[in-house]
């Protein structure tokens, strides 16, 4: 109980943290983008005011075998460039850079009712849906070259 209370307050401090700083506004996250053009740079505080709290964490995590309320930390991934993390992150850039929307800022943007991010939504779901296919088969390639 105390688990799932946590999780609800943490999603909702989530949700206002990425209403408040306007990375639901998919044209402020585009200004962000539009780097030779009309850039907008107020998205580096949103990056910085992230970086601090989560480098803090780190910092007070290290060396502790469970979380405060008992579940395990995962362990750290390997440090590995491979194709998966270079498609996956083109992939993740064109929509982002297209739509203006990530999947976090998306779901929170669904409360006021645009059809936006329900048009992002259903195509971001469609797209989980066919990804371990398409991981399958550029495994396949990736390890016959």
């Amino acid at each position: 109980m105390l688990r799932n209370l946590f999780a609800f307050l943490s999603g909702g401090l989530f949700g206002a943290g990425l209403l408040v700083s306007g990375m639901t506004d998919t044209t402020k996250v585009q200004g962000w983008l539009d780097v030779f053009g009309d850039w907008d740079p107020t998205l580096a505080f949103v990056l910085g005011g992230a970086i601090l709290p989560m480098a803090i964490t780190w910092h007070l995590s290290t060396g502790r075998a469970r979380a405060i309320l008992g579940s395990e930390f995962p362990g750290r991934p390997a440090p590995k460039l491979g194709h998966n993390l270079v498609i996956g992150s083109v992939l993740f850039g064109m929509g982002w850079g297209l739509v203006g929307l990530c999947p976090g800022p998306a779901i929170a943007s669904l409360s006021w009712g645009g059809t936006g991010g329900l048009v992002f939504l259903a195509a971001m779901v469609a797209g989980m849906m066919i990804a371990p296919g398409v991981r399958t088969r550029i495994d396949r390639i990736a390890a016959a070259t």
